[in-house]
């Protein structure tokens, strides 16, 4: 374990005391009100204890008219402040640090919670049947554009004043910055579409914004597509010139993942044969965007041998391991990896066959927040939940948001 147990030093100085990282997930876990609830800042104590180098939030909205789910923490002034730092102190001892990943769902927002979406252009999601879930989105002006990028600076400055160590732009997964990223859902002719120069400009935007006011010394930290895996949409050689720009503009730690809601390779993976064998969904992209930046590279998606991790570690084209499912059935994982009482870390795929939902993720996501909600609330992980529990734990939580929002 001589490579997932070695510390790791940052470009601004900060310490991460283990390669191990728990990647952000879809938590659903906030207050009606959006505010970090105790079950949340409990899970967050949990995993504080088994000791990883890093953990990461989901999502943190940056507004609170632009929710991705029913229960998402938003932070966009200090109402919320003493739960933050309660949050904030839930790693408090470990040495452990705590992230927020800092996200706008732009069009990937359900319409039964947003009363309307924006996104960089008036294009909708091409979800089949599913579509119906979503709205048009408004395309959003200039000034509009201007007023999400100082957002996102203020929530990574709030969450900073709070205690966390450092941050993570969502710029993965079809979310805002990467609709701006990709010509399929961006096709403005001013100077945010068009080339790929102007497309990456919302996000170099947000990274300079957030920069500004949480100073040169705060760890930043992006969470990237390697691809969209969709005709016409973000390339592998495109995202490579985004990592490229973003790390001469000095960010702290790249994330590699990929995919969106129309074609969610973060949940499937990139199903190429040599890809299966060792795992890691994006193991082939790193390789090749370690011989263009000396950014840190955090990569996420697949692994579970801890075999595995120690040998992606040892070739050196990665810097951190990046764990997501696991955690919510191994909350101690990191010290089971040191200790060697396990050496894979199994996670199911629930499914109740209905094939467009399966697809999505709609059964398969909330089956791992219920984990998530069990860890939280004291209790352990159950491998044997029902995926019809999670199916409708689903819908409740947006029924019930669409009545508060409405009401």
């Amino acid at each position: 374990m001589k490579n997932i147990a070695s510390s790791f030093t940052l470009p601004n100085g900060s310490v991460l005391k283990n390669r191990i990282a728990k990647s952000a997930m879809s938590e659903n876990f906030g207050t009606r009100n959006q505010a970090p609830s105790k079950g949340l800042i409990n899970a967050y104590k949990v995993w504080a204890k088994g000791n990883p180098g890093l953990l990461i939030t989901g999502n943190v909205m940056v507004d609170s008219m632009a929710l991705g789910e029913a229960r998402n923490v938003v932070v966009e002034d200090y109402k919320d402040f003493e739960l933050l730092k309660k949050w904030a102190r839930s790693v408090e001892g470990t040495g452990v640090h705590l992230w927020p990943q800092i996200n706008h769902p732009g069009r990937q927002a359900f319409a039964a919670i947003n009363r309307e979406t924006v996104g960089p252009s008036a294009i909708s999601l091409s979800l089949g049947s599913a579509s119906k879930m979503f709205k048009i989105p408004i395309a959003l002006s200039d000034e509009a554009i201007w007023d999400i990028i100082k957002r996102f600076g203020n929530t990574a400055r709030i969450m900073k004043e709070a205690g966390f160590t450092g941050c993570q732009i969502h710029g993965a997964h079809g979310y805002l910055v990467s609709q701006f990223l990709s010509p399929n859902s961006n096709i403005r002719t001013d100077q945010w579409g068009g080339s790929l120069s102007n497309r990456a400009r919302f996000v170099l935007e947000v990274y300079r914004e957030i920069r500004r006011q949480v100073g040169p010394d705060y760890p930043i930290a992006i969470k990237i597509n390697s691809a969209d895996f969709q005709r016409g949409g973000f390339t592998e050689e495109e995202s490579m010139e985004v990592i490229r720009f973003l790390g001469n503009e000095g960010i702290d730690l790249i994330e590699i993942s990929g995919g969106t809601y129309e074609r969610p390779a973060m949940i499937q993976g990139d199903r190429k044969k040599s890809t299966i064998s060792r795992e890691a969904y994006f193991l082939d992209y790193i390789e090749k965007a370690r011989k263009l930046i000396k950014t840190p590279l955090l990569l996420t998606g697949g692994f579970r041998s801890v075999s595995v991790m120690e040998k992606a570690l040892e070739g050196g084209n990665l810097d951190v391991v990046g764990l997501a499912r696991p955690f919510c059935l191994y909350p101690n994982l990191a010290n089971q990896i040191f200790d060697g009482s396990v050496e894979r870390f199994e996670t199911p795929i629930p499914q109740i066959g209905i094939k467009f939902l399966d697809k999505l993720g709609g059964v398969e996501l909330p089956w791992y927040e219920l984990q998530i909600q069990r860890i939280g609330k004291g209790k352990s992980p159950k491998t044997n939940l029902l995926a019809i529990l999670a199916f409708w734990f689903s819908l409740k939580s947006l029924f019930f948001k669409s009545f508060w929002k409405n009401k």
